[in-house]
């Protein structure tokens, strides 16, 4: 049976062992990786979507979001403790469901990191551009700067930026790291300074309709801001280059989301209580979804005055009330912050496509390590330029949102996994143990299937379309050239005179 070809964990980790990527990064690395990841689209560009989606009641929606997220995390903390090598849930699906099962996790999160840094990109650009032209009162051509669906031609800034990045991530991981520290640093100074100016001038009445569109706006704004979470997800692609990776992957992966969540609900709060968070409704008061040609001509036609049509909201909130320079200056914060979340997306993709071709899922030449930067540069920049092309071309919430399916489907496949390990290796040491593994893993898997089912029809319709590909390219490609089919499976340096380790019959 395919569902057969079940990779050994020991095997897994000697594989990274023979072809390890080089050890550099340290808890407070991690952490601030994972923040750099999580706080940034969902803050500084999400909360418009999710104000058009949900009203006042994207506060219920991060909440929904943020507990899911957390159930997933410890799920993702137990087996990157257990499991510390690249890969993320492609690598921990192979190792318990099979090859098949894997190979489907690794093509959903192309969905969940390529169209991710695309997705930020997009936001990037729209607070550069903000920006300058605040600043220096200048006019930029919408043609340039945004994508066809959203009244321009192609988005030159957010491919820029992707480009940028992708040259950072070749340089090294240890260097990137450094950088994204930095970064960190002044996207919490800035957004605890809009808390500072924000807060003091909140409205009550803003709060009320709190869910103008009902519960299923919320749900559906919750699936659209999970996109905001799924930087954690991240930090554990990065276990195979951390020191101590059994006591460093947990506390990088619920320090960085329990910092992340209370700033989520305090900007958000901000927002709606000092301006309104009211959806923007069509003509016929129907609603109008983020990121579509309706919602851009309906903004256009009330002169962009909501915070759901802006393109860079929390300056555009500082400037409402009254604070234009600072309200700049949380646009330059975002300018230089939003590229560390594209870094982290990019470094994920990077890793999960490099144990994929280790493991002869995907030609070989793309886990080639560069000489000098000990990087996958290959793959890296053959990323890069699919992700400027995303950027260039479509609008944030339907990058978001598409992402998001493929994130939903990975983590929901970690949480069953942890399970089946429980049941099929308990002897295993684990040096950290999901709590009441019995009732948070389905609850996490639960959660996951409820807000994708949450997404909109298209975009599940797209992320099946994905998956049928995705099938088409493991049955002419992947299944004839994999390293477990063809029973080659790396054991570790002292064991190199044992018998090969069994492999599964081949159907």
């Amino acid at each position: 049976m395919i569902f057969g070809r079940v990779k050994p964990l020991d095997a897994i980790l000697a594989t990274a062992e023979k072809k390890s990527l080089h050890r550099s990064l340290g808890a407070f690395q991690l952490t601030m990786l994972g923040i750099g990841a999580v706080i940034g689209t969902g803050i500084f560009v999400l909360t418009a979507e999710a104000a058009q989606k949900a009203g006042p009641g994207m506060l219920l929606s991060f909440i929904i979001a943020g507990v899911v997220c957390a159930l997933a995390a410890l799920c993702y903390s137990e087996m990157s403790s257990m499991v510390p090598v690249s890969g993320s849930a492609y690598t921990y699906s192979y190792a318990v469901m099979g090859e098949l099962v894997a190979w489907m996790v690794g093509w959903a999160l192309i969905l969940e990191y390529a169209i991710a840094a695309g997705a930020v990109s997009v936001g990037w650009s729209g607070y550069v551009v903000g920006l300058i032209e605040n600043a220096f009162h200048i006019d930029i051509p919408n043609a340039l700067v945004r994508g066809p669906s959203d009244g321009g031609i192609v988005n030159l800034p957010a491919m820029g930026i992707a480009g940028l990045v992708t040259w950072l991530l070749v340089i090294g991981t240890k260097e990137s790291a450094a950088v994204n520290a930095v970064l960190v640093t002044i996207k919490v100074a800035a957004l605890t300074l809009f808390c500072v100016l924000a807060l003091p001038v909140i409205n009550m009445e803003h709060f009320t309709p709190f869910m103008p569109l009902g519960f299923g706006g919320v749900s559906a704004a919750a699936a659209s801001i999970f996109f905001a979470y799924v930087g954690f997800d991240a930090v554990s692609t990065a276990a195979e280059e951390t020191k101590n990776p059994q006591r460093n992957m947990p506390i990088g992966l619920i320090g960085s989301l329990g910092i992340c969540t209370l700033f989520y609900l305090l900007v958000a709060s901000g927002v709606i209580g000092s301006v309104g968070a009211t959806p923007v409704t069509g003509p016929s008061g129907e609603a109008l979804a983020p990121g579509s040609a309706e919602l851009a001509s309906q903004c256009s036609a009330i002169g962009e005055a909501a915070v759901v049509c802006s393109k860079e909201a929390l300056a555009w909130t500082l400037r409402e009330i009254g604070w234009p320079q600072v309200g700049n200056l949380i646009g330059l914060a975002a300018g230089l912050a939003l590229p560390s979340v594209i870094l982290m997306m990019m470094f994920g993709q990077t890793r999960i496509f490099f144990v994929m071709s280790r493991d002869g899922l995907l030609p070989a030449v793309l886990s080639k390590v560069h000489p000098k930067f000990h990087t996958p540069h290959v793959i890296t920049v053959l990323t890069g330029i699919f992700v400027a092309l995303f950027s260039a071309f479509f609008p944030v919430g339907v990058l978001a949102d598409i992402s998001n399916s493929g994130t939903l489907f990975a983590f929901a496949m970690v949480a069953i996994a942890v399970m089946v390990l429980r049941r099929t290796d308990p002897d295993r040491h684990r040096p950290f143990r999901t709590p009441a593994v019995n009732i948070i893993a389905p609850i996490a898997a639960i959660g996951c299937a409820y807000l994708f089912y949450s997404l909109s029809l298209y975009t599940k319709a797209l992320f099946f379309g994905w998956a049928v590909v995705g099938f088409f390219v493991y049955f002419f490609y992947s299944r004839g050239h994999s390293h477990v089919g063809r029973g080659i499976i790396d054991v570790h340096e002292d064991d190199k005179d044992a018998p090969p380790l069994p492999v599964p019959p081949i159907t």
